[in-house]
């Protein structure tokens, strides 16, 4: 299996996080990709590649161009006001307020950005960018032919909606990949998220369509960011009703109660009849996730691998979370080796 990978995810490294009120070290590291990469060197899965270079138009067939152009500029913006602090909002929009855009630049970070967690540097875009190009390059990949892929991104994207940003992420690399399947003339694209935490951007941007199935496996909105999207009854609205399929899971799951649901959810993508898969693949619902709360071992990623490939359909393996970091480079090639034996 081919893997895509730029050494630019380096230049998005905020250094902290607000958390618990207090500012504490950051847990989406750069240290995270380059341990995954040392993996699947290390086990001789395929070529590294590095990815083509892009432009906007692939991007903004999911976003809205002004936000786009806001995470290409906010930063100077911020900087002009704030100096070299990372960007974080203080103000967000609350219920019965008005999703109305403010001239100040602090408020504009709210605007767009829905938590404390996700800082902005002065680099975060071109690094956010070069995700977006890795995972576009992986689904050229695929899309000319091959079994499947590997888009080694960082920043992750699965919480990056249409027109805002958190939960770490910037763009939404699956849904821009998803996309561009569909552009390419798949009739059919599925996305199946198998990250601990829900992905509620992916599922925002795809709610009211019916030429994208999303099936997110999660830890239970009640109990686990992002608390406010996951539940199993949000089954899309519209035209899209009835293609979106959540599985919240209580903490503590383990692999005996996790198989049941990805393999529901594998069923689902089956008998959608998706021409092109694409995996949101976050392993942070490993037994040592320090911010998760799943219980699967090393080994359950090989059978996740293994199950996915019982579909037959092309796929693309996108990098997502995980922060057990010794751990993260084992547990998501266990996924790809799983599916490449299989």
């Amino acid at each position: 299996m081919k893997t895509v990978y730029s050494d630019q995810h380096r230049l998005h490294d905020p250094k902290v996080e607000f958390s618990g009120g207090r500012f504490v070290p950051g847990f989406e590291i750069p240290r995270r990709a380059e341990i995954v990469l040392a993996r699947v060197q290390e086990t001789k899965l395929g070529p590294v590649l590095a990815p083509e270079a892009g432009d906007l138009a692939a991007v903004a067939r999911v976003h809205d161009p002004a936000f786009v152009e806001f995470l290409t500029t906010g930063y100077e913006e911020w900087r002009k006001v704030y100096g070299d602090s990372a960007a974080i909002p203080a103000t967000w929009i609350g219920p019965a307020m008005r999703r109305k855009l403010p001239n100040r630049i602090g408020a504009r970070f709210g605007y767009y950005c829905f938590d404390a967690a996700t800082a902005m540097t002065a680099t975060s875009w071109q690094a956010a960018k070069a995700g977006a190009e890795v995972a576009l390059s992986a689904q050229h990949l695929v899309a000319d032919g091959e079994r499947a892929a590997f888009a080694l991104c960082r920043p992750p994207g699965h919480h990056a909606g249409h027109d805002f940003y958190g939960g770490y992420c910037f763009l939404n690399n699956a849904a821009i990949a998803a996309q561009a399947f569909i552009d390419g003339g798949a009739a059919r694209a599925a996305i199946l998220d198998v990250d601990f935490h829900h992905g509620n951007g992916t599922q925002e941007i795809f709610y009211r369509r019916n030429d994208l199935l999303f099936c997110s496996l999660h830890g239970h909105p009640e109990d686990e960011y992002p608390y406010f999207s996951g539940f199993a009854d949000e089954r899309g609205e519209g035209a899209g009703e009835g293609f979106n399929h959540n599985y919240p899971l209580r903490s503590g799951t383990a692999w005996d109660a996790y198989r049941p649901a990805l393999v529901d959810a594998l069923a689902k993508i089956a008998t959608f009849g998706a021409d092109a898969l694409v995996v949101s693949l976050g392993v942070d619902t490993f037994e040592r996730d320090p911010i998760s709360r799943f219980k699967l071992k090393s080994e359950d990623y090989l059978r996740i691998g293994e199950l996915i490939a019982t579909l037959k359909c092309p796929t693309l393996f996108i990098m997502e979370g995980g922060y057990a970091v010794e751990e993260i480079g084992i547990n998501a090639v266990n996924v790809l080796t799983g599916f490449e034996q299989t």
